[in-house]
């Protein structure tokens, strides 16, 4: 069970990276009209959101949602994404995989891929094509 877990992971990883990457640095400031956060700022989420639910779903440690200020730059957003996921790793490489882990690791990659379905939408507004998923 954890290997498959791990696996999701990694791939999760590898697409949202696949994902940052892909909207060039000046147009991270981008957004759809009517969307609440710019390219740069729905990423950020995604990184905050993995560490307040490994925390509080996988870890069971009673967190409050208080997300730092956005980072400034692609390259700042980027690695605050993979350390977030890396963390994530550890947790699940670490930690006795009981239901309670899996339901919280399922609910996080769940939240990961919503916002990050909304990435691809905002590539997609600026004419890029997104990588192509793979599993």
């Amino acid at each position: 069970m954890k290997d498959q877990l791990l696996i999701t992971l990694e791939n999760s990883k590898n697409y949202t990276l696949a994902v940052a990457e892909a909207m060039p640095a000046n147009d991270y400031d981008f957004k759809p009209a009517g969307a609440g956060w710019n390219f740069r700022e729905l990423l950020h989420h995604i990184a905050y959101g993995i560490e307040w639910w490994r925390k509080n779903y996988v870890e069971s440690v009673e967190t409050p949602w208080n997300p730092p200020s956005v980072k400034a730059d692609k390259t700042e957003i980027k690695k605050y994404l993979h350390d977030a996921y890396e963390s994530l790793k550890k947790s699940i490489s670490t930690l006795k995989t009981t239901d309670h882990v899996v339901k919280g690791f399922h609910a996080t990659i769940d939240h990961i891929t919503h916002h990050r379905g909304q990435a691809v939408l905002f590539l997609r507004c600026k004419g890029i094509t997104p990588p192509e998923y793979s599993y």
